[in-house]
């Protein structure tokens, strides 16, 4: 059974190829390790094998393991990628440094009251329902923009791009399009004066699809930690 830094180095070795595959440069893509569920041992393996950037679902689950791995501070980087609700802007304000998932303005100004002044610009993606499913949380492309507009313009908070899980999809080219959907939405902001330089797409079963579509920043848990505890 291979262990956690083998597979961590075998994404990474994915994530180079997809690149050349692409005809970007190796570096241009970088990789967000999907750490819920995970104990905090897995975690710090993770970091010693070189990963320094780590996405959480789960508040309070996150925030037991930023307490437990305080001392890798300032070399680990906390992201918030699943759904944040508004009881919790707080804490998530003060503890991260990343959050990919808000998709209404209340979070985001929460977010923006609430950063402590000590610290930097929080990071935020706006997470966009790229396939349009009931089940899933985002914004709808169309009310993507004015949202945009209005959270560029918080203080204590940086806009820094967009995210999206899209619907699974057998073929490569299925991959692709919800990506490509995806990235010319990201263009269109850039069009509107929105200098974002982010695009949080691509996961486990899907990342060459997404380099090849332009993500910037894939998140991966299963190929690296393998299957998530029960």
């Amino acid at each position: 059974m291979a262990t956690i830094p083998e597979n961590l180095n075998d994404t990474l070795t994915r994530i180079e190829a997809a690149c050349r595959a692409a005809g970007r440069p190796v570096n241009s893509v970088a990789l967000l390790v999907v750490s819920k569920t995970q104990a905090a041992a897995a975690i710090r393996q993770a970091h010693a094998a070189g990963a320094r950037s780590f996405g959480e679902n789960y508040v309070q689950e996150a925030l037991d393991k930023i307490a437990s791995l305080a001392d890798l501070q300032p070399s680990i980087e906390w992201h918030l990628i699943g759904p944040l609700q508004s009881n919790k802007t707080r804490v998530v304000a003060a503890s991260f440094d990343w959050v990919h998932s808000v998709d209404r303005l209340k979070t985001a100004q929460r977010l923006s009251e609430q950063r402590p002044a000590h610290l930097p610009p929080l990071n935020l993606c706006l997470q966009v329902n790229i396939s349009g499913e009931t089940s899933k949380s985002g914004l709808l492309p169309a009310d993507l923009l004015p949202l945009a507009l209005a959270v560029a313009a918080l203080p204590r908070v940086k806009l820094r791009g967009l995210m999206a899980i899209p619907e699974p999809a057998g073929s490569f080219e299925a991959q692709r399009a919800p990506h490509r959907a995806l990235h010319e939405l990201l263009l269109r902001l850039n069009q509107a004066g929105l200098g974002l330089d982010t695009l949080s797409m691509g996961m486990s079963a899907d990342l060459e699809a997404a380099v090849a579509e332009g993500s910037n920043l894939v998140r991966v848990g299963t190929a690296i930690f393998g299957a998530r505890p029960a």
